[in-house]
């Protein structure tokens, strides 16, 4: 997830959040939530893509990358080559692309096996990045 490419470690950070939230893994939605409002300093944006990220608060660039890491989490049999022609349009390399399907297709792994044995995430990571109460 640190490694160095063409996906800053914030937009890593919203593949696991959204195709996690599909998968409705708790765990992975707050714990990798927390991360994102980290590296983004956005403490809203983790909940808006969680719930729905073409409401959210992101680039086109960002959303053409949620899209296509949705696609590969729900329906990797019809992922084209069009996908990667509009991914190509957005600036995305073959490596991030790469990037985009492998950490979809490795959290949805971990999110399975943490829904498989119900774990829940630290209590601090609800409250991380998020800003201080006045």
């Amino acid at each position: 997830m640190l490694k160095e490419g063409g996906l800053s470690k914030g937009e890593r950070e919203m593949i696991v959040v959204a195709t996690s939230a599909v998968n409705r893994c708790l765990y992975c939605v707050v714990a990798h939530g927390a991360l994102l409002r980290i590296y983004e300093k956005q403490p809203l944006l983790a909940d808006q893509i969680a719930v729905n990220y073409l409401k959210a608060d992101l680039t086109p660039r960002q959303k053409v990358m949620l899209a296509f890491a949705l696609k590969v989490c729900e329906n990797s049999a019809a992922v084209t080559t069009d996908d990667f022609i509009e991914l190509h349009g957005h600036g995305y390399s073959d490596a991030d692309i790469w990037d985009i399907a492998a950490i979809t297709a490795f959290f949805g792994l971990s999110n399975r096996m943490a829904n498989v044995i119900a774990m829940r995430p630290n209590d601090e990571f609800y409250t991380m990045g998020r800003a201080p109460r006045a």
